[in-house]
């Protein structure tokens, strides 16, 4: 008997189905569902049956909780150049999620992080449900924000952008639209009857209108000014320092959650958001595979994924072990181009 599916689709009158099916390892995407879904993508662009597409998970847990690091850091380990497959193929599968030409729309429904996030955020209607929990952690295995980080990051509200990379904090729904990574709260139970909406045809923001409620007051949105104060540093240094001075319980919790990431994936986050903020969609793509890259070739990466995934001890030993051993031309180096080796775009 074969396996079920890692990737279910399904055309269901004027919709076009894409049901992540790993539940049980929290639809955590893998390369063989990159190489399933772009081409289904390009078929439905061209199906004109189909005038929208949704995005779902298997089960009530998740949407996507990442990419398969398990794969990716057995990958690396064994210099199976795959690993560098996976990044390419999922960077251009985000940026064909952006460009998408039908509505596109993600039912983010549980948790979505990682690599769920470039199957969703870049969509033309990203819907959170009351169970939704997002966040970018990667500083925390010792990579960096990636899947279009570099462009929608720098584009939430002030410096709510900048604290989500370094910190990796948890949002639900209401701090999700008010950052600008979802549009809709629509509760769970309704999701069905959205979905049968957007197959009898209704257009999308008619449909949205009819299942979606009020979000709620947003945490992040009271906490903005004091997110600013502290997160608008010159450099990661003087946010700590901003952060120390402070005095304040949060602020304390705050610089300690930094100071227990990858040193180099923090510096590398904070310069990436920075230069986010002046870029375009695909060269925020491009500057992202020049940094997975580097990030492959080195160690922080594989001792990250070893001590929370595989020996769950989570105690890291980076290297470099604190920020201030890491000087600013070795981070300058992980953005350096890649000439031939550049991420393109079909």
């Amino acid at each position: 008997m074969s396996e079920e599916a890692e990737v279910l689709f399904e055309k269901r009158g004027a919709a076009g189905i894409i049901t992540l099916n790993r539940p049980k390892a929290l639809n955590a995407l893998t390369l063989g569902m990159v190489r399933l879904i772009h081409p289904k993508l390009r078929e439905w662009a061209e199906d004109a049956r189909v005038e929208c597409v949704i995005v779902e998970g298997a089960g009530e847990k998740a949407f996507c909780a990442g990419g398969d690091i398990r794969a990716l850091y057995d990958w690396g380990q064994t210099g199976d150049r795959t690993a560098i497959d996976f990044w390419r193929e999922e960077y251009q599968l985000n940026t064909y999620i952006k460009r998408y030409p039908k509505p596109y729309v993600a039912l983010m429904d549980g948790i979505n992080m990682g690599g769920g996030v470039g199957l969703s955020v870049h969509g033309s209607h990203r819907v959170a449900t009351e169970r939704l929990i997002f966040a970018m952690p990667e500083t925390g295995i010792g990579l960096f924000p990636d899947v279009g980080g570099t462009y929608f990051l720098p584009r939430a509200p002030g410096e709510t952008g900048m604290y989500l990379a370094l910190t990796g904090a948890r949002l639900k729904a209401a701090d999700a639209i008010y950052v600008g990574i979802a549009d809709t709260y629509v509760p769970s139970e309704r999701l069905e009857t959205l979905k049968d909406r957007l197959a009898g045809g209704i257009p999308v923001r008619e449909a949205l209108a009819e299942v979606a409620e009020e979000e709620g007051p947003a945490p992040l949105a009271s906490m903005q000014a004091e997110i600013g104060a502290h997160f608008s540093g010159g450099a990661v240094g003087d946010i700590l320092s901003s952060l120390r001075a402070d005095g304040g319980e949060w602020a304390a919790k705050t610089a300690d959650t930094i100071e227990t990431k990858s040193p180099i994936s923090t510096l590398v986050a904070y310069a990436q958001v920075r230069a986010g903020a002046a870029l375009g969609f695909e060269d925020c793509m491009r500057l992202e595979f020049r940094l997975i890259n580097r990030f492959a070739a080195g160690h922080d990466f594989y001792e990250g994924v070893r001590a929370v995934v595989i020996d769950k001890d989570q105690a890291p030993k980076w290297k470099p072990a604190t920020i201030a051993e890491v000087s600013a031309d070795e981070i300058e180096r992980y953005f350096a181009p890649l000439g031939d080796n550049e991420l393109t775009f079909g």
